[in-house]
């Protein structure tokens, strides 16, 4: 597991690699909305997990835009990741798997045990509940695949599909994960393994309070 010095550096990294850059120009590769206030001040706009997030420029500090949560420091290092997209990027509509991911093998492990095992644990026995739970936390949308499955929209460019089937006498409940075929344009396989995470765990804490 990352320390918080981890974090940190990664923070102050992601913020090196976007100095300099044009903030038009990231907005537009990102799907972010570009702000330029009357006082001079700028910045960005992204919709992240069904919340709005406001990053300031050139300083990247991070603020939600309705009830001021503090952004936890790994969905600020996951953020900054994503507007540093290096090349044009667009949703396909065709699904992979994470282990098609470059490098995805490499952290399958870690991607299984921090989202695909845990939402199985969570909702497998009970899959209209990720329906219900996702929806509410994500504005999740259904999908015609599994025997359940739901669409968010995690960010502008990166769609995430969770998909269930139920189990019987024979089988024990099944799921996966999927992502748009263009995600590797737009995170790398470590970030795309804890953005898993982020949608998951919210969820379970959810259904833990049901």
């Amino acid at each position: 597991m990352a320390r918080m010095d981890d974090y940190i550096k990664a923070l102050e990294l992601g913020k090196k690699e976007l100095t300099g850059e044009d903030p038009k120009k990231i907005a537009f590769r990102s799907g972010a909305e570009y702000i330029e206030e009357r006082n001079g001040e700028m910045g960005f706009s992204i919709n992240f997990l069904n919340r709005k997030i406001l990053i300031s420029w050139p300083d990247l500090n991070f603020s939600t835009g309705t009830d001021k949560e503090e952004v936890p420091i790994q969905q600020q290092v996951l953020l900054l990741h994503y507007l540093n997209i290096t090349e044009d990027a667009e949703i396909l509509g065709e699904w992979i798997a994470y282990q098609e991911v470059p490098d995805g093998k490499f952290y399958l492990d870690a991607f299984v045990r921090r989202a695909k095992n845990p939402m199985l644990h969570g909702f497998g026995n009970n899959p209209e509940l990720l329906v219900k739970l996702a929806g509410e936390a994500y504005g999740a949308t259904p999908l015609s695949q599994g025997d359940v499955a739901v669409r968010i929209q995690a960010l502008p460019l990166v769609p995430v599909a969770l998909i269930l089937w139920r189990g019987d006498d024979e089988f024990p409940p099944e799921g996966t994960i999927l992502f748009d075929k263009s995600v590797p344009k737009v995170l790398s396989a470590e970030d795309i393994a804890w953005l898993a995470g982020m949608i998951i765990y919210p969820l379970l804490g959810m259904a833990a309070g049901k």
